[in-house]
């Protein structure tokens, strides 16, 4: 969060945008962007996403949580994967040798 708050920070001040500036622009109060820059955890997560549209980074977000570069959750969905695949029987047929 502290190197978060810093980039945020780094980034608003190479834009020439002033605090107070950035918090009306986010709809928030200059001591919020205070804290959020000082990188306070306790910092709502929509008032990081409002500022990262102001510096015209809100596609930033979105590669957050890259699903298709999940490991842990691809790890645990190849784990689940049954180790044979069986062709199931059409329901109400229960002649032998019927496909």
């Amino acid at each position: 969060m502290s190197k978060l708050g810093a980039d945020l920070s780094l980034a608003r001040r190479r834009r020439r945008i002033s605090q107070a500036s950035m918090a009306a622009r986010m709809g928030a109060s200059v001591s919020t962007v205070r804290r959020m820059e000082k990188g306070d955890p306790r910092i709502p997560v929509h008032f990081i996403a409002r500022a990262l549209y102001v510096l015209g980074e809100i596609d930033s977000l979105a590669g957050l949580l890259d699903t298709t570069r999940d490991e842990i959750g691809l790890t645990l969905m190849d784990e689940q994967v049954p180790k044979r695949a069986r062709r199931k029987k059409p329901k109400g047929d229960d002649t032998p040798g019927a496909l």
